[in-house]
């Protein structure tokens, strides 16, 4: 059995890259949105894309392009369970000042 709609990886891999960027780094991505840019609003083209997200996230996070979080924590990418976020990696935040 298939896991979903044939979607190249790459395909999916520039859809999380862009729609998290166009977020930025303060802000995160919904997984099932990634999906659905991909295969448009029915449950059961793009539920059945969702491992296929997954993957591509935990891959793009291997590689330090993205961050996973649950909770709105990071993640071990080879390890974890249930709900959670996608956020681009960008410049880390300005120190504040030192008084």
């Amino acid at each position: 059995m298939r896991d979903g709609p044939i979607v190249p990886t790459a395909e999916i891999d520039a859809t999380l890259l862009a729609l998290a960027a166009a977020r930025g780094p303060d802000k995160t991505l919904d997984p099932a949105e990634v999906a659905r840019a991909l295969v448009g609003d029915d449950p059961n083209a793009w539920g059945r894309l969702m491992g296929a997200v997954r993957r591509a996230a935990v891959r793009l996070m291997k590689a330090g392009r993205v961050t996973i979080l649950r909770k709105g924590r990071p993640v071990d990418p080879d390890d974890f369970r249930g709900v959670y976020r996608i956020r681009v990696v960008g410049p880390a935040p300005p120190h504040p000042a030192e008084s």
